[in-house]
C-alpha cells in the first residue's frame, strides 16, 4: 500500500502533518512533508485524533469540462483551452464531514474529480517541469450548486459554498495514469460516474502548466482536475462516497443548512 499523509487535529486543537500506519496510528512529521516534514518521536494512537482535509492550501484552482463525455452532458464543447475557476478555501471540509445544502439553491449536484496538490512554488512552468511540482494525489468532489451556476453566468457563488468541497482523506505520493475514478450514490451497487483519469482533455502535467503561467501556484495548493460523465442531483440525507484506485474513498453525507 502505497504511504498516506495525513493531517490531524488531536483533542486539544493542536493540528499536526503525518504518516498514517496500517495499525491506524500517525507517525508525526515536523512540518508539512511537501516542505520537507521529517518523523518525529511523536506518535498518535487511533482514538486520539481527527483526520482533518490533508491540506490546508491557499487557493483551490479547479478546471471545468475536462472529460469529453462530462462537456457534452453539459450540451457543450470540449474547451479548446482549459476552463479555470476558483473555489474558496472555506469550502474545503474532511472526509465524513457533513455537506450543507444552501437555502439559496434547488438542485445540488456531486462531482467526483481527482486532486492534485502541489509540493513547490510554481510559476510559468513547462509540462515537464510541472510533473515535478505535483508533490501529490488526492480525492476531492467538487460540489456545485447547479441552478445557480446557470443563473449567475459565472460559477463563484455555484462552487463556493462552505462546505462545497469535500477533500481527502489522504495524499499519495503516486497514482497510476489509469487509475479508475467512481462516486457512488447511497446504497447504490452500480457508480453514476466511471472512467479512467488517462481520460481527461487535458492531463494534470498540462493544468499545472497552464495555471502556473496565470497565477502562481504555493506549495499546499490544490488543482481540481474535472469531473467524468455521470453528474447529477444531491438531496439532504444522501451519502456520496468518491473512490479512486491507488488512493482510497472520500466520504461524505448531506445536511440541510
Amino acid at each position: 500500500m502505497a504511504q498516506r499523509y495525513v493531517r490531524v487535529q488531536n483533542p486539544k486543537g493542536q493540528i499536526y502533518y503525518g504518516l498514517l500506519q496500517l495499525s491506524l496510528k500517525v507517525q508525526v512529521l515536523d512540518a508539512p512533508p511537501w516542505l520537507e516534514g521529517q518523523p518525529t518521536d511523536l506518535v498518535l494512537e487511533p482514538d486520539s485524533y481527527q483526520i482533518l482535509a490533508p491540506c490546508a492550501p491557499s487557493k483551490i484552482v479547479a478546471v471545468g469540462k475536462n472529460y469529453a463525455e462530462h462537456a457534452a452532458e453539459m450540451g457543450t464543447n470540449v474547451p479548446s483551452e482549459p476552463l479555470l475557476f476558483l473555489k474558496p478555501p472555506t469550502s474545503i471540509i474532511a472526509s465524513l464531514e457533513e455537506i450543507y445544502y444552501p437555502p439559496q439553491s434547488q438542485r445540488v449536484d456531486y462531482e467526483g474529480e481527482l486532486a492534485l496538490v502541489l509540493g513547490e512554488v510554481t510559476f510559468d512552468c513547462t509540462p515537464e517541469e510541472a510533473q515535478t511540482k505535483i508533490w501529490g494525489y488526492t480525492i476531492a468532489n467538487d460540489v456545485t450548486a447547479r441552478d445557480l451556476q446557470k443563473r449567475d453566468n459565472q460559477w463563484t457563488r455555484a462552487k463556493g459554498f462552505d462546505s462545497f468541497c469535500p477533500l481527502g482523506p489522504w495524499i499519495v505520493r503516486e497514482l497510476s495514469p489509469g487509475a479508475r475514478i467512481q462516486t457512488f450514490l447511497n446504497e447504490q451497487a452500480e457508480p453514476v460516474q466511471s472512467a479512467t483519469i488517462d481520460q481527461m482533455v487535458f492531463p494534470p502535467d498540462f493544468l499545472v502548466s497552464y495555471i502556473s503561467q496565470v497565477m502562481t501556484l504555493l506549495p499546499g495548493d490544490v488543482v481540481l482536475t474535472g469531473t467524468p460523465l455521470g453528474v447529477g442531483p444531491i438531496h439532504s440525507g444522501d451519502r456520496i462516497r468518491v473512490e479512486i484506485e491507488g488512493i482510497g474513498r472520500l466520504e461524505n453525507t448531506v445536511k440541510t443548512r
